[in-house]
């Protein structure tokens, strides 16, 4: 498959983009981001966009993917609801629209967050905003949307954006069951599986991401 995936320079969208680039099953990936990834591989190509919302001058170069591995994202810390719903509603929906409209027949596989709000009701801002996100993606005429819901996320050997705080909390934390801690590797299988249509439903909690991911 061709990828376009974006937030490669998170921690998320770097162990997926790892992934990626070492699975036979992906062919090239397009990483759209504001910022270098600073890796160089036979099937990486990146396109630098200030604004995923403006892309009239790079429509041609998003031509030619059959899947979105959406991974860009931002804490909702100390960010109006303004201003996170740009970034977690605004900024994807428009971004899928565009995809949808250059590659007809895509798949949209989108990274949303454990405890997302699927009513869109709920008191927690960021995820009311997901779940909003969440919705309107499922909405869109894509050959497959899949929303997955991971939690504590374990980095993928490699990684340059993993903190060292991070990679502390999961190796102590992770083998609780409750905390249902995921490896970035399996994340990224999971939205491979998800791509090839082995996902039994829109919305994967961290027991069905963990599932797709051995599908």
């Amino acid at each position: 498959m061709n990828v376009i995936l974006t937030g490669g320079t998170g921690m998320v969208g770097e162990g997926v983009l790892l992934e990626c680039l070492e699975n036979a099953a992906v062919t090239k990936v397009l990483s759209v981001s504001r910022k270098p990834t600073g890796r160089t591989h036979a099937k990486l190509t990146e396109l630098l966009v200030p604004d995923f919302q403006k892309l009239d001058g790079v429509r041609e170069q998003l031509k030619g993917y059959d899947t979105c591995f959406y991974c860009a994202g931002i804490s909702s810390v100390g960010m109006s609801e303004a201003d996170y719903t740009v970034i977690t509603y605004d900024t994807p929906i428009s971004f899928a629209k565009t995809l949808l409209e250059l590659n007809p027949g895509m798949s949209f596989i989108h990274i949303s967050g454990r405890s997302t709000d699927g009513t869109e009701q709920g008191k927690v801002m960021w995820a009311r905003i997901k779940g909003r996100a969440e919705n309107a993606l499922i909405k869109l005429p894509f050959k497959y949307v899949v929303n997955l819901r991971p939690s504590l996320m374990r980095p993928t050997p490699g990684q340059t954006r993993a903190g060292t705080g991070l990679k502390i909390l999961t190796a102590a934390l992770g083998w609780i069951p409750a905390l249902q801690a995921i490896t970035l590797k399996q994340l990224a299988h999971a939205m491979i599986n998800g791509a090839k249509g082995k996902a039994t439903k829109q919305v994967l909690e961290v027991p069905d991401i963990i599932a797709l991911a051995n599908a």
